[in-house]
């Protein structure tokens, strides 16, 4: 679901139209208003200054081009999607050429619409965080994910130095929430592709009947909605790097075209008869163990070794636990200046029980989980009453590894074992003696985990 502040205007002399845009996208979570008219619009976008503008070509007085190049000028921020006829598929690529991200004929279905805009937020997204790294590259400043002191990133950001510079394919691999695309991002800035795109796509969003389209383009005609020419992603990217996120979710007849692409540099549009070069470095992820998924036969075993020429594996936060701290205190400062708040700090129980817990979502869990405390503090200090149910009281330490996805027997293993000793001690209101009993070990083992643990 996008998020909630996502706003947009719906400009269209048709009602019904409007009706039916503002009842969808509302269901949907964004906060919608409409206008009948360019005039109108251009008065409700400096009120309620939206993020997405979703216009007709034709319309009464000035046209939905005119409205576009007006914004262009106006408003250069606000992404433009243009709705037109089947008959007014011209005037809808004029309009693409005045500056609207993309359009949509009539009469749409609802996910048209709904896919057009994920893919102007992507891009949106996109285009605001190159902004942003760029900035950070010039300012020497490392990516917040990346933060930390821990060996297990420490080894993430080497080998990230050592890759970057080569235009060989990389496979990262990571639970979700542990910052893949942003060592992605990474590893295209710090090579010498950093001018160029990078241009992030998640193979689990888009549906499989358009991958291909998406992926390679279109020639007009190649199918019913084909209405014009439509470049490629890899076009895009040429150039650039081409991020594929989820690639386990591609169907086995596109692993065979993305093969062909890794082996010859060439991509063939949908319904197209000649070939095009393509220039592209590839970064692909994923949070299914890709060995397995071909010792089951889901994935091409020639694609895996294609794109598994060299791996990064990002590891889950709870493997990263010094690093903890870091976070709480940059994504603080990110929420302050995002936000007005000004939060000075945490106090010591809160972040005892930050510490302590597992972290199925990883990074993004936490970022999620400060934005919320800082939102709900009365105070300058984030409390432990500010944090959510399941800090205080989480869940078992079996499910919480069970739902993160995690693999390795022996990870699992030191996550459950941590927090039985926790339990155990709480029982015993911190008698060792005791509590190595109801753990049926040795008093000396006990103290050993204790350290191993760092919960003395």
């Amino acid at each position: 679901m996008p998020p909630l502040l996502s706003k947009i205007l719906v400009v269209d002399d048709e009602e019904n139209i409007r009706l039916v845009l503002r009842t969808l996208l509302t269901k949907k979570g964004y906060q919608v208003e409409t206008a009948e008219t360019a005039e109108l619009a251009l008065e409700r976008i400096e009120k309620h200054k939206p993020d997405f503008v979703l216009a007709d070509v034709k319309m009464p007085g000035m046209s939905g081009i005119e409205l576009c190049r007006e914004l262009r000028e106006r408003a250069p921020q606000i992404t433009v999607i243009m709705m037109s006829a089947y008959g007014s598929v011209e005037l809808a690529l004029e309009a693409v050429r005045a500056g609207a991200y993309d359009y949509v004929a009539k009469p749409f279905k609802q996910d048209e619409i709904l896919f057009a805009l994920a893919k102007a937020e992507e891009h949106e997204t996109l285009v605001r965080e190159n902004r942003r790294l760029r900035e950070a590259a010039e300012q020497g400043s490392g990516l917040p994910q990346l933060l930390g002191t821990s060996q297990a990133i420490g080894q993430v950001i080497r080998l990230i130095g050592k890759v970057a510079e080569y235009r060989t394919t990389v496979l990262i691999q990571g639970e979700s929430g542990t910052g893949k695309e942003l060592v992605a991002r990474a590893v295209h800035m710090r090579g010498p592709r950093a001018e160029k795109p990078f241009v992030a796509v998640n193979c689990g969003a888009i549906p499989a009947t358009l991958m291909e389209s998406e992926l390679f383009g279109h020639k007009r005609g190649a199918f019913t909605d084909a209405h014009a020419d439509k470049q490629g992603i890899f076009q895009e990217a040429s150039g650039g790097t081409l991020f594929l996120d989820e690639i386990a979710e591609l169907t086995l007849p596109l692993q065979v075209k993305l093969l062909r692409v890794l082996q010859e540099g060439v991509v063939r549009p949908v319904g197209g008869t000649k070939d095009l070069q393509v220039d592209v470095r590839m970064i692909t992820a994923s949070v299914r163990d890709l060995a397995k998924e071909v010792a089951e036969g889901r994935f091409r075993e020639d694609l895996y070794y294609r794109l598994n020429v060299l791996q990064i594996v990002v590891p889950p936060l709870r493997d990263r636990a010094e690093d903890i701290s870091l976070f709480i205190d940059h994504f603080i400062a990110k929420n302050n200046a995002r936000l007005g708040t000004q939060i000075r700090g945490i106090e010591p129980r809160a972040k005892k029980l930050l510490l302590a817990y597992p972290w199925p979502g990883n990074v993004r869990e936490l970022e999620n989980l400060i934005e919320r405390a800082v939102v709900l503090a009365d105070g300058e200090l984030l409390t432990a009453e500010d944090l959510p149910e399941r800090v205080h009281k989480p869940e078992d330490a079996v499910a919480q590894v069970l739902a993160s996805g995690e693999l390795s027997i022996k990870k699992a293993s030191r996550v459950i074992e941590e927090a039985l000793i926790r339990r155990a001690l709480e029982k015993t209101r911190g008698n060792r003696t005791a509590a190595s009993r109801l753990l049926e070990i040795s008093h000396r083992a006990l103290l050993y985990k204790i350290k191993d643990y760092g919960l003395s």
